[in-house]
């Protein structure tokens, strides 16, 4: 059965079942209920409990639900998430048999101004509450688009609003931030390109894209030869400034679904730019702490822009165990395993469950979606607390249903969900209110950027692993659709908490999020340029602060115009300073001298051209080095870094032009070394 509709965004929502059978009269108008297992027909208690709501909910006399229609309440039958059901049953059957822990996440309510409070404090912005005058926050201020500065400004003025009513103490006129002068304010913001991100091109605009081979793009979608609609992604200009339209929010037809197949998701090609692209850990920690400033103010702009809530949660923080594998905090767990692997990324425990299940699981029929034995995995779960570290547990054991069952629980037990809770309406609202799947795909993309290191290299593999049991559709019988109906739950439905009404409505919607999540990884592990183009442009106004306050130190004048005296004399005298190859003027332009460690040949200067690219330089130190490799290199991935001036430390991507971003960081040195796991 497949019933299909073009909405406003040229995409179309379909919902195919092959096994669906024929449509009720009215069950357009039937919403999922969150029924009490006490009004389920006794006559019925020989059938799982996860299909007797099934058929209660495509039940014509169900009463009408007292929420209003949303995209997912529209978009599948209850037979088409039977799945999702079943997984939400077992979740709550490993809970009450005392397998797992019922630790719940209360949710305080939160006071007029406290949610923007917080917010100004996420985005780096708390000054602007102490009233401080730091350098960081300036910085920060300076590198805002337009409707970046407007969404910090709409939230500051609910704030200083908020606190004029309360009468606490006086605070700053917002106008004194913005350095404006009336009610009406201009901005003064980083001008952006006349290309939009989301491929609308303006009237009467031209294309910006500089020159690149025609395989130099990411390609994200779907498998050659699926029929699917192709779109670009650019990543140059921000994406709330590049929202011109509007979207209709409108309630949906009742006839307007998900579609199931694969090939109703569109395929997106991401063309590089000059610059290549950067995955997340290109980038040195300190950078990414300011991507995430940044990407919450963009998120908060983009939903601005569309006209829809920014919702977010409020939760006291769970402490979880502090030792220990299963409801350890992500971070605690890591700083343990760190201890027996120096720079390990991802629990030890979680690699383990995911080799085990990609060396003997991923042809298994069913696999994630047939349970283990309950009696079983808990019984491993004592095991593998009791032996794990110690290494005497044996894997052989395990089979591939019960890893499975671990694996899904070891994630329900996070203290804080693998998808941080703070933002977790934020994934569902969108979808619901916003049909096209780009622009879906960008809000999904800014709050990848939002979630803390530990989050999302743990997320990554999980997203890695499932791409995997989907690429063996053929023999383990789980599409990409079956697969995102198992996993929604254990992401969405967390550690102790009962699902509510509105939350179990939700259901298509979250299982469409999981099936985003794993269809575009390769996208959303890839920062997007305009946001490491804010990052240096911040580094450089801070850079600019420090040397302004630094002229104005008495002691250091006196001590550069010693230096000054000192270099100006026709011999250098011992001891004087030595100053870093970027600095010295005997090196030309468009010449970078490129610094390789662990080369017997330490060190090269290269002339750059216009068509120099980053593994040009890599090819070159490899030729003269071929024979005489250092033994510390040999079978490791050497790559170009970008460390110092506007950034902190970039690895480059392969195909970046070295001149352009020579060119963008004249004061970068530029280090061979291995890229970091």
């Amino acid at each position: 059965m497949t019933m299909e509709m073009k909405d406003s965004g040229s995409v179309v929502l379909t919902a195919y079942h092959p096994h669906s059978p024929a449509r009720i009269p009215g069950m357009e108008q039937t919403f999922v209920q969150d029924i009490p297992p006490s009004h389920s027909p006794t006559s019925r208690k020989s059938l799982p409990r996860c299909r007797r709501i099934n058929r209660m909910l495509s039940n014509e006399s169900a009463p009408p639900s007292a929420f209003s229609r949303s995209n997912s309440q529209a978009s599948m039958d209850s037979t088409s998430m039977e799945d999702f059901w079943c997984e939400v049953e077992s979740i709550k059957e490993s809970s009450e048999d005392g397998s797992e822990e019922a630790t719940l996440l209360e949710f305080k309510p939160a006071d007029e101004g406290e949610l923007e409070a917080e917010w100004l404090q996420d985005v780096g912005l708390s000054t602007l509450i102490s009233g401080a005058e730091e350098e960081d926050g300036q910085a920060l201020l300076s590198t805002l688009t337009r409707t970046q500065a407007a969404a910090v400004q709409k939230r500051y003025n609910t704030y200083t609003q908020t606190l004029r009513k309360k009468n606490k103490h006086t605070v700053r006129d917002v106008r004194d931030i913005f350095g404006t002068s009336d009610s009406s304010p201009t901005f003064e913001t980083v001008p952006v390109s006349p290309v939009p991100s989301n491929g609308i091109q303006l009237p009467g605009q031209k294309p910006v894209w500089k020159s690149v081979s025609s395989n130099s793009c990411l390609d994200c979608g779907l498998d050659k030869g699926s029929p699917s609609v192709t779109e670009e992604l650019s990543y140059e200009v921000s994406f709330s400034e590049s929202i011109t339209v509007l979207p209709k929010t409108q309630e949906w037809p009742k006839n307007q679904r998900f579609k199931k197949e694969d090939s109703a998701l569109p395929k997106f090609i991401v063309r590089k730019s000059r610059f290549g692209l950067t995955e997340v850990g290109d980038l040195s920690p300190e950078d990414m702490k300011k991507i995430r400033y940044l990407s919450l103010i963009e998120l908060t702009a983009f939903y601005d822009a569309l006209g829809v809530e920014l919702k977010r949660n409020r939760a006291e923080r769970v402490r979880g165990r502090e030792n220990g594998l299963f409801g350890v905090p992500l971070t605690v767990l890591l700083e343990n395993d760190q201890k027996k692997v120096p720079g390990i990324k991802v629990p030890l425990i979680f690699q383990k469950l995911l080799l085990k299940l990609e060396e003997t699981g991923l042809e298994t029929e069913g696999i994630l979606r047939v349970p283990g034995s309950a009696s079983r995995v808990k019984n491993l779960h004592q095991e593998l607390e009791a032996k794990f570290y110690e290494e005497t547990f044996d894997w052989d054991q395990v089979r591939n249903n019960d890893a499975a069952g671990l694996l899904k629980m070891f994630i329900r037990e996070l203290p804080s969900p693998l998808f941080t809770v703070e933002y977790l309406p934020a994934f569902i609202t969108l979808v619901e209110k916003i049909s096209k799947i780009k622009l879906q795909l960008q809000a999904l993309h800014l709050l990848i950027m939002l979630l803390p290191e530990a989050n999302r290299d743990t997320a990554k593999a999980f997203l890695q692993f499932l791409k995997k049991v989907v690429a063996n559709e053929g023999k383990n019988k789980m599409n990409l659709w079956n697969v995102s109906m198992i996993v929604a739950p254990n992401l969405f439905i967390y550690k102790g908490k009962r699902a509510n009404q509105q939350e179990m409505q939700a259901a298509a919607t979250t299982a469409h999020i999981v099936r985003l999540l794993i269809r575009y990884q390769d996208i959303l592990w890839t920062v997007p340029s305009f946001l490491i183009s804010q990052v240096r442009k911040m580094n450089e106004a801070a850079m600019n602060n420090s040397k302004r306050q630094l002229m104005f130190d008495k002691g250091v004048r006196k001590l550069l115009r010693r230096k000054t005296m000192e270099r100006e004399r026709p011999e250098r005298p011992e001891g004087a300073v030595t100053f870093p190859p970027y600095l010295q003027s005997d090196i030309p332009e468009g010449v970078i001298r490129v610094y390789a460690p662990l080369h017997s040949k330490v060190s090269m200067a290269i002339q750059l051209n216009s068509q120099t690219k980053a593994k040009d330089i890599l090819a070159r130190f490899h030729c003269e080095n071929s024979r005489s490799s250092s033994q510390n290199m040999r079978g490791q991935i050497q790559s170009l870094h970008e460390i110092g001036g506007n950034i902190g430390q970039h690895c480059l991507d392969p195909d970046a032009y070295m001149l352009d971003v020579y060119r963008a960081n004249p004061q970068a040195e530029w280090v061979i070394k291995p890229k970091a796991s």
